[in-house]
């Protein structure tokens, strides 16, 4: 069948007889040489020729794109049983280089919706019963999926001619219910800042203060320059400079801080030896098409110390700034909460945070008879009479 790919009866029927009267003078092959070079070239296109078309009509950031790609890559060597080993890490020796270049070898023809269906739920499935890793593969396959479908955007493929698929591999598979990401704080947030202070090294409590009490994500962090502290209005602002470009549109703008924090960074801005104000041998790249830190030794230090503090997020550098959140959100709403995380939406911020400006109790408790074995205590806590005096006894004892 010939997809004469014209709405008009005229030139269809125009194209029609072409092919017709070829078929007839000059036979099967040099007809669908001429009339069907599009669908053949389809047919053995690869994803490497997908995507280095594509790339070619990328105008975001490199570092973005390659995100994309590398979703992309990550979902089809697992659903076509690519094991890359240890060798995957090697970007030295050409380890990694083979292995992109086997997944980038898979025909597009054979990346259907049905195989990545299968793999949806083979990923979710091989987290076990365990429900807490459940729902963190969940968030994960989303997360891939959510990327790699990124690069089969309308707007991307308008412009696609020579290795546009003929049926999109994510067309029909659905999306796992979205995971509830509201963040519950089980930090004592006043212990551990003094712990800070006391244990860290200067360039580690930099970026553990700059976390909490001004709520910076990794990378704003990391390009911070000391020209975004405005020291008499008190605010630090975040906004693009020739090393950084804020996540969004609205990711920019000023970040109240308290006196006894612009004091602290004053002092060290008077000590400092270049213009970043997490100092660090590395030198920023702009150019990188990954998550590039100046930092990252500093950042990989500082997350050993927050997990020896008990932490067990899996990104415990940005449990500081969802603390930040909950911390505001608690004492002054959701509404200065969102302005002070540089949110685009208060959605976004309501979907992480509880507005807990005012506790609320069903205010009944006066009702209930405290049993005679539970000891109130003046926070409000009970605790086990019978324990106390097990307690008491051991200690007597020894």
């Amino acid at each position: 069948m010939f997809n004469l790919r014209t709405p008009n009866k005229a030139a269809a029927a125009a194209k029609a007889r072409d092919i017709y009267a070829m078929l007839v003078g000059s036979g099967w092959d040099l007809t669908l040489a001429r009339f069907k070079q599009e669908m053949q070239r389809k047919g053995v296109s690869t994803v490497g020729d997908f995507m280095k078309e594509l790339r070619g009509h990328w105008s975001g950031k490199p570092k973005t794109f390659e995100d994309y790609c590398r979703s992309f890559r990550t979902i089809l060597a697992q659903t076509f049983k690519i094991e890359g080993g240890r060798a995957k890490f090697d970007y030295v020796s050409g380890g990694r280089d083979a292995w992109v270049a086997k997944i980038d070898a898979i025909k597009l023809a054979d990346v259907m919706p049905s195989e990545v269906n299968k793999w949806r739920i083979a990923f979710v499935k091989k987290a076990g019963v365990n429900p807490v890793k459940q729902r963190r593969a969940r968030i994960t396959c989303n997360s891939l999926m959510r990327q790699a479908k990124s690069l089969f955007a309308e707007d991307l493929l308008a412009h696609v001619t020579m290795h546009r698929p003929e049926k999109l591999p994510f067309d029909g598979v659905v999306f796992y219910k979205r995971e509830s990401m509201r963040y519950h704080s089980t930090m004592d947030i006043g212990t551990l800042i003094h712990d800070a202070i006391r244990e860290l090294p200067r360039e580690q409590l930099k970026i553990f203060l700059l976390a909490t009490m001004v709520g910076l994500r990794r990378n704003e962090i990391d390009k911070l320059q000391w020209t975004a502290f405005r020291w008499n209005e008190g605010v630090v602002v975040i906004e693009t400079t020739e090393y950084f470009k804020p996540k969004t549109s609205d990711s920019g703008g000023d970040v109240a801080i308290d006196p006894e924090l612009v004091a602290l960074f004053r002092g060290w801005h008077a000590q400092a030896s270049g213009s970043f104000v997490v100092e660090a041998d590395a030198e920023p790249r702009n150019d990188a098409s990954y998550a590039h830190y100046r930092a990252q030794r500093d950042f990989e230090a500082l997350n050993a110390w927050m997990r020896g503090k008990g932490s067990t997020a899996t990104k415990p550098l940005h449990e500081l700034r969802k603390e930040f959140g909950s911390q505001l959100c608690a004492k002054y709403g959701i509404y200065a909460a969102s302005r002070m995380l540089r949110h685009a939406d208060i959605a976004i911020t309501a979907a992480h945070y509880l507005d807990t400006k005012e506790r609320v109790t069903i205010g009944m408790g006066d009702l209930l008879i405290m049993p005679g074995n539970v000891v109130p205590l003046a926070e409000g806590r009970v605790i086990n009479q019978q324990r106390l005096d097990e307690e008491g006894c051991a200690r007597r004892a020894s």
